[in-house]
């Protein structure tokens, strides 16, 4: 069974995108997005639900052709482009750079690639990480909090029917105060 991990980064208060998907107050520094480019290097497949595939799509197909792109950005363009996508959406019917659409049921589609074979899954986006954590599909959470209060917007966590129940499994700092905080679901 491939293990599936949601992860982003999100503010103090726990928000990963203020009011109008504003993310301008998550900026990495060269040491966090090195740490989410080898997240991203280990995935086998990554999940996105509609929002965050849009604004993935909008920056990364090209990332490596900017004329300010650092070596780092250059090879996570690269590995955006390579990797297996899934995007969840009843509105997108096609997508490229080696995506395919799911339009049904995101829970029942989670739960086959996770009975199978190969590296890890990762899951992006606030609303499809939400349906999966109901269903108890989570294994590990990527906590990544920055040091910044928005007031409201996106929850990183969502309403849940029952707790979950985790286990620590590291904490690492980064520049600017950033701290990553690293949970396993006890199951």
């Amino acid at each position: 069974m491939r293990k599936l991990i949601y992860g982003m980064n999100l503010t103090l208060d726990g928000y990963v995108a203020a009011p109008g998907d504003d993310i301008s107050w998550g900026g990495p520094s060269d040491e966090l997005f090195q740490f989410w480019l080898d997240h991203e290097k280990a995935n086998g497949l990554v999940l996105y639900g509609r929002k965050l595939w849009e604004a993935m799509s909008s920056y990364w197909p090209t990332g490596d052709e900017q004329p300010d792109a650092t070596p780092a950005q250059v090879e996570f363009a690269r590995n955006w482009r390579d990797t297996p996508k899934v995007v969840f959406s009843s509105t997108i019917e096609k997508a490229d750079w080696n995506t395919r659409v799911v339009q049904t049921d995101a829970v029942a589609e989670i739960t086959r690639l996770k009975a199978g074979d190969g590296a890890q899954i990762s899951v992006g986006g606030a609303t499809l990480a939400a349906a999966a954590m109901r269903a108890g599909l989570i294994d590990e959470y990527l906590v990544v909090t920055h040091p910044v209060l928005i007031g409201g917007g996106t929850p990183f966590f969502t309403a849940l029917d029952s707790w979950v129940n985790l286990d620590l499994a590291e904490t690492r700092t980064f520049p600017g105060g950033v701290v990553l905080t690293r949970y396993e679901t006890k199951r």
